[in-house]
């Protein structure tokens, strides 16, 4: 089973953000909670958490790309 990671809703006004670091990548053991990336818009910066414990299988949107509410940054394979 796989858990995706998806872009959250970050305000009325936010509709995208910057990814700005991925602290793990394909392959690398995620535990729920954790710290999986950074995100920045123009009015602040917040770590989005994974939200499942496993592998992180992929990365679909990479560092320096932007990404919209709603989409699927990365692809967990549930342990």
């Amino acid at each position: 089973m796989s858990t995706d990671v998806v872009m959250p809703q970050l305000g009325n006004e936010i509709t995208e953000a910057q990814i700005d670091y991925w602290s793990k990548s394909p392959g690398d053991k995620v535990e729920k909670g954790e710290m999986l990336l950074t995100i920045t818009t123009p009015k602040l910066t917040m770590e989005i958490e994974a939200p499942a414990s496993g592998t992180l299988r992929e990365i679909r949107v990479p560092a320096d790309e932007i990404a919209s509410v709603g989409d699927v940054l990365a692809v967990i394979d549930q342990a």
